[in-house]
């Protein structure tokens, strides 16, 4: 009797255990959303823009996931003491614990040389890739620690390499592999496992986004083979499925057809050609 009493309310709390992911509207985010809901995680999606929250929600239902649950809010407002708040008092409504944080927000904004850039763009990518991911962490990392989960940061490879016309994206990267490393060892006996993801060129609305313009955005992935969002999310999922006493500190990703950055085989070398 007591038996069979324990493992019934080990199956209930189970049912509120949740993975939050950030950027969920789009690109990675969406891709690990969808990667997850098919084995049959419970979802807690953040994104700015509610009507594409709306919709991954409902193919995340149609694929398996359990529970998802959404949260209109750009990361960059996370630093806002009303938004913490709201959150807070939505995980408690729900009833939501989560256990694994994917912090895949972020961006880029333009390519001019330091001298020439615009510090309204510096703003907003310290404030998304750096301020935003350091916000969402931090307010979930108590129910993170108390379930013993993991937590995936969407870096990049220029957070090790730095290019021409990339000084501060380059900057924020670095930093979030620094954050990765830095809270690895901040939570050193709590059993939360701490990943950081660094991919090379991934076809999403990352160049569109860093260009407002779709033709430039093409022209970055023109002739060659980039990574998908898919790509890098099957890796995300793998790093989540390793056991326990396992974590992989970090994943370097290019494309075969990127041999570093600034190095890009194209045409008839490309891989598409062979």
């Amino acid at each position: 009797m007591c038996m069979l009493k324990i493992m019934k309310k080990s199956t209930l709390s189970k049912q509120n255990i949740t993975t939050a992911i950030t950027g969920a509207s789009s690109g990675i985010g969406e891709a690990a959303a969808y990667k997850l809901a098919k084995n049959k995680n419970n979802l807690l999606l953040i994104s700015r823009r509610k009507k594409n929250l709306e919709a991954v929600k409902n193919k995340c239902l149609k694929l398996g996931a359990k529970k998802v649950f959404i949260f209109e809010c750009d990361v960059q407002k996370f630093s806002d003491e009303k938004n913490q708040k709201k959150i807070n008092i939505f995980l408690k409504k729900e009833n939501i614990e989560i256990e694994k944080l994917i912090n895949s927000a972020g961006l880029a904004k333009g390519t001019e040389l330091l001298q020439k850039s615009k510090s309204s763009d510096w703003d907003q990518m310290i404030d998304t890739n750096l301020k935003g991911l350091l916000f969402v962490t931090q307010l979930f990392l108590p129910q993170i620690i108390k379930n013993k989960g993991h937590i995936i940061n969407l870096g990049s490879v220029a957070g090790r390499w730095v290019y021409e016309g990339g000084a501060v994206y380059c900057a924020t990267k670095f930093a979030v592999r620094a954050i990765s490393e830095g809270l690895r060892i901040d939570l050193r006996g709590t059993g939360v496992r701490v990943t950081n993801i660094e991919p090379g060129m991934v076809n999403t609305e990352f160049s569109r986004v860093r260009f407002g313009d779709q033709k430039k955005a093409d022209a970055v992935y023109a002739e060659m083979m980039p990574l998908s969002a898919n790509d890098i999310a099957e890796n995300i999922f793998w790093c989540l499925q390793q056991p326990v006493h396992v974590n992989i500190q970090e994943l370097v990703i290019y494309p075969t057809d990127q041999a570093s950055i600034g190095h890009v085989a194209r045409g008839e070398k490309s891989i598409l050609k062979k």
